[in-house]
């Protein structure tokens, strides 16, 4: 999500919190979808208030990534990048993202994208985390504070 990491969290806590409902009323886990839908519609509310998100997930087989903005639209899609600083973002996601991506260049490819929107965005910043999901859940894979700067980044940069 993008804004404030207490609007974030607020939001990130009502949908867990309406997923959670979900599967205790239908005895089974919600769809990412569907989890996607009760974002936008949570969100349609409050239009225009600038919240952006992304829900992700995996559910019977599948994965499964929705773009949800601040009007409470709703895209499906394989990479987004949500805030201010997420045009350069995009610029290393296009660059860098190609079917069969393993799980550790896909890391490197998805925090050299954040890395790069914090360094040119005067809004970006803080800490990254970056999670795996696949069918047996989730494992977070890097978390760091983006003031720091990896080794294998700095490489990275040089050869380009």
């Amino acid at each position: 999500m993008a804004g404030g990491a207490a609007d974030c969290s607020f939001w990130e806590r009502l949908l867990a919190r309406q997923c959670r409902v979900y599967e205790l009323r239908n005895k089974e886990p919600i769809s990412v979808a569907a989890a996607s839908k009760l974002l936008a519609n949570m969100v349609y509310q409050y239009k225009g208030m600038g919240l952006n998100g992304r829900v992700l997930g995996w559910f019977e087989g599948f994965w499964g990534l929705y773009y949800v903005d601040s009007e409470g639209t709703r895209v499906p899609g394989p990479a987004f990048a949500v805030g201010s600083g997420a045009p350069y973002a995009y610029g290393v996601l296009d660059r860098g993202l190609r079917p069969g991506l393993g799980v550790e260049a896909a890391r490197l490819l998805a925090q050299r994208a954040i890395l790069h929107a914090a360094r040119r965005d005067a809004y970006s910043g803080g800490r990254v985390s970056v999670y795996h999901v696949a069918p047996g859940g989730w494992r977070r894979l890097a978390q760091r504070d983006l003031g720091e700067r990896p080794p294998e980044e700095e490489e990275e940069e040089e050869d380009v």
